[in-house]
């Protein structure tokens, strides 16, 4: 319970603060420092998503296998963030 908790007021605060950023613009700031950080969590997801992927397929580990797509989505979510720095 203790941790949707946390998950409901995380999800609040960051509506709270879009809604300010889009009531109060500002500039966008350090955007190559996000495009970075972007390119390098992709490359370590997936890195992570290729070793999860081959080791449950060697033990025949159907968690693992799921495990490894799962880190590789996270990499394409990485991905999305470069691609709003470049549309930003």
């Amino acid at each position: 319970m203790f941790i949707v908790l946390v998950i409901l007021v995380s999800a609040i605060v960051a509506g709270y603060e879009s809604v300010l950023k889009l009531i109060h613009s500002s500039s966008i700031n350090h955007l190559g420092v996000v495009a970075l950080a972007s390119v390098i969590g992709f490359l370590g997801n997936e890195m992570v998503a290729v070793y999860r992927i081959r080791m449950g397929k060697k033990i025949g580990s159907a968690a693992l296998i799921a495990d490894g797509h799962h880190a590789r989505v996270d990499g394409l979510t990485s991905l999305a963030v470069l691609i709003g720095v470049v549309g930003a």
